[in-house]
């Protein structure tokens, strides 16, 4: 039967992730959890199965299932600890028709679209369980903005003006929602909300199986959202926000954008392997104005050894970072915190985590991946709920994740 359907252009799959995670050490709680998703995805070529050249369809939904949430409960973290979690619900995700114009050379998508699907992507990465729409947009945008597991109505715009270069263009609405309260189900279509632009400019060589040197691929991205968001710092009337007689009404700023930077790239090639064996390298960059978002700069990377082990051709392993640092904005109020209650606390500074892991390819479908992380300054060195003198304390999580598709 599918097979059947694939010859009249319609394909559909199944992935399920489970994982069990355990806080090892730090945090605000100890302990194990599991947490599972399954994503169920429908495309079709229309043009096969309608006659309607270059158009096509595709629609995705996740049941997420037992998500208590390691970086929300345990370590209340702003990094990603695993990239599946979120508040468990059965939700659409991304629903939208694309049209291919001047030999597939230029398309536009139009939908429900998630912007992390092919904006700020660095390929190389996708490997680590915490490899995620970055923190300088999920802790920054309404919402978290479009991303996992949350999508918006929007266009989307592509050229491919040669196989080397690529410029992407989109507008979404900018806040999905509260995914609880607002929009549990996906299904809520907003659009009035104030929109996100984002554009990427995509530069790639040497990708082919039988290029002779190294692939890479290097993007430039910026977004801009056309909201209005609160002064970390500073009131309505000047005054610091914690002074006791502030009037409590943060200075509304107009708007707020970031520029990123990536770079995926081979530094080993075996005899014979394609673009994404031997040894790789990445590392996204972003930085965003100080006085409206709490992540100002950010920084990820890591290195993958893919296919090394000759009796293990399909495994993977490897080591990567993600750094976020808190604006000077947010310090300065920490600061005018201690100064105005005369109390002691955490001046927030930096989150940092590391990840190890390693892809274990069973058969094919079917992948495990044990995992080990540990996390610095979670939540950017924030208080701890028992003592307010104090930051979080970091630690340790080990954990493996199965992966599933069909």
């Amino acid at each position: 039967m599918r097979r059947w359907l694939a010859q009249r252009g319609i394909t559909y799959g199944l992935i399920y992730t489970g994982e069990a995670l355990g806080n090892l050490s730090g945090g605000v709680r100890r302990g194990a959890l599991y947490e599972g998703k399954l994503e169920g995805i429908v495309a079709a070529d229309l043009e096969k199965f309608a006659g309607l050249r270059g158009l096509s369809f595709f629609a995705n939904a996740f049941q997420i299932h037992r998500t208590s949430g390691a970086r929300d409960h345990h370590f209340q973290s702003l990094n990603t600890i695993s990239n599946i979690e979120a508040d468990p619900a059965t939700r659409l995700s991304e629903l939208w028709l694309e049209q291919k114009l001047f030999n597939d050379r230029f398309s536009i998508r139009v939908g429900q679209l998630a912007a992390d699907a092919e904006f700020f992507i660095s390929d190389v990465s996708t490997m680590f369980i915490s490899s995620d729409w970055p923190t300088v947009t999920a802790a920054n945008l309404p919402s978290g903005g479009p991303a996992y597991p949350l999508a918006t109505p929007g266009i989307r715009l592509k050229i491919d003006p040669t196989p080397n270069w690529t410029g992407l263009v989109t507008l979404l609405n900018g806040n999905p929602g509260d995914p609880v309260t607002v929009n549990r189900t996906g299904t809520n279509f907003r659009v009035n909300d104030p929109p996100l632009l984002m554009g990427e400019l995509q530069y790639r060589y040497n990708q082919n199986r039988d290029a002779p040197g190294l692939a890479g691929t290097f993007r430039l991205g910026a977004w801009r959202h056309f909201g209005r968001f609160e002064d970390l710092r500073i009131d309505d009337t000047g005054l610091s926000l914690a002074n006791p007689v502030s009037s409590g009404r943060a200075r509304l700023l107009r708007g707020t954008s970031g520029i990123y930077g990536i770079v995926d790239h081979q530094i080993y090639r075996p005899r014979g392997g394609n673009a994404e064996s031997g040894i790789s390298v990445y590392s996204r960059i972003a930085a965003t104005p100080a006085d409206r978002n709490l992540v100002s700069f950010y920084l990820d990377g890591g290195v993958v050894f893919a296919g090394m082990l000759p009796w293990r051709p399909d495994d993977r392993f490897g080591a990567s970072f993600i750094y976020a640092e808190m604006s000077n904005r947010a310090r300065a109020f920490d600061r005018d915190m201690v100064a105005f209650t005369g109390q002691d606390r955490p001046i927030r500074n930096y989150e940092l985590t590391f990840d190890l892991t390693y892809l274990a390819q069973i058969k094919p479908g079917w992948t495990i991946q044990p995992v080990f992380q540990y996390v610095i300054n979670p939540g950017g060195r924030v208080p701890d709920p028992v003592s307010p003198s104090l930051p979080i304390k970091g630690g340790a999580v080990i954990g493996v994740r199965s992966t599933i598709s069909y």
